[in-house]
């Protein structure tokens, strides 16, 4: 009997071990989540052991918080440029075609009439003078 006691007792043992575990008890990870929320982790040799370590972690996190603002603005400045090149090239586009309209040989023929100025019925002819050799 005595040994059915002792194994009894043995298996009762194993199942409270296994329902603190599973029950959030005092091992596992909901210790660890516990001495956080606490902050009793800050207080203990790991902490102050380790600090050097925590410090660089802090700063690379830093970094790569302060590098997706600059991809950010950087993104922004792109589109900002894009669309000023956008608006200069219409500008652009539409200036010339202006200026096409008002250098057109019609146009310039209408313009000059009001000066007395007639456009010239015979073809222009090319004099050439040749230079005098010494």
């Amino acid at each position: 009997m005595k040994e059915n006691n002792y194994i009894s007792e043995e298996r009762k043992k194993k199942n409270k071990k296994k329902r603190k575990l599973f029950k959030g008890g005092k091992s596992g990870p909901s210790k660890s989540a516990v001495q956080i929320m606490n902050g009793d982790f800050l207080t203990r040799g790991f902490f102050v052991n380790n600090l050097s370590y925590i410090f660089f972690v802090v700063f690379l996190l830093i970094l790569l918080v302060t590098k997706g603002y600059y991809v950010n603005y950087l993104a922004n400045d792109i589109a900002r440029t894009e669309k000023e090149v956008g608006d200069m090239m219409a500008d652009y586009v539409e200036k010339k075609a202006a200026l096409e309209e008002m250098t057109r040989r019609t146009e310039l023929i209408e313009q000059l009439r009001p000066m007395g100025l007639k456009e010239t019925i015979n073809p222009t002819k090319v004099i050439r003078v040749k230079e005098k050799e010494e």
